[in-house]
């Protein structure tokens, strides 16, 4: 790297842009360009975890949160909340074999299930079951386990199109955010 000036005014312009960033203006600026980028990467992750799991958006909206980077700790953490997850948030629907629902968006019967009491076509909702899809655990008419559909939200986050969407979008705004932060905390002499 080879640097020229015609005059001293490049070299003091330098020397300010130096005085600028220091390590403790850097981590401003780094953790600015964090925060930038993990709010971009959670908006991508919360798209791509949508269509894996199957959920509606706001299910994984209250289920996904991030705390942002500070100067002091250069972190963006996502962290996701959640068990295994009811097939009552999968769509479910009652038919004569059991109850159809789409975990990780894939629908499929669940055999020997139902939402509803009664007999057919005029079945009614059972509100104590609170929309839980129930099984009977055994011949007689109790008792009944609300079914779970094998999503869980943390596990999801860490594999398949939600960890690529993430890696991705990290891998190619943080670069660039970080170079722009720099350019503005040294006036554009650095970059």
């Amino acid at each position: 790297m080879v640097i020229r000036w015609t005059d001293a005014t490049g070299l003091r312009r330098l020397g300010e842009a130096m005085r600028g960033l220091s390590p403790k203006a850097f981590n401003v600026g780094a953790s600015r360009a964090l925060n930038h980028s993990g709010k971009i990467a959670r908006t991508q992750v919360r798209r791509a975890l949508t269509k894996q799991t199957g959920l509606k958006r706001d299910v994984i909206v209250r289920a996904v949160k991030a705390s942002a980077s500070s100067p002091s700790v250069l972190r963006y953490r996502m962290e996701g909340a959640g068990g295994d997850i009811a097939l009552k948030y999968f769509a479910p629907r009652e038919i004569r074999r059991g109850v159809s629902a789409a975990p990780f968006g894939k629908r499929e019967v669940f055999a020997g299930t139902f939402l509803k009491g009664g007999r057919f076509p005029g079945r009614k909702a059972i509100g104590k079951f609170g929309g839980n899809v129930m099984k009977r655990l055994g011949s007689g008419r109790y008792p009944v386990e609300a079914q779970q559909s094998g999503v869980v939200i943390p596990a999801e986050m860490v594999r398949g199109q939600t960890a690529d969407a993430f890696t991705s979008t990290i891998g190619q705004r943080l670069p660039s955010r970080l170079d722009r932060e720099i350019r503005r905390m040294t006036k554009g002499v650095m970059s």
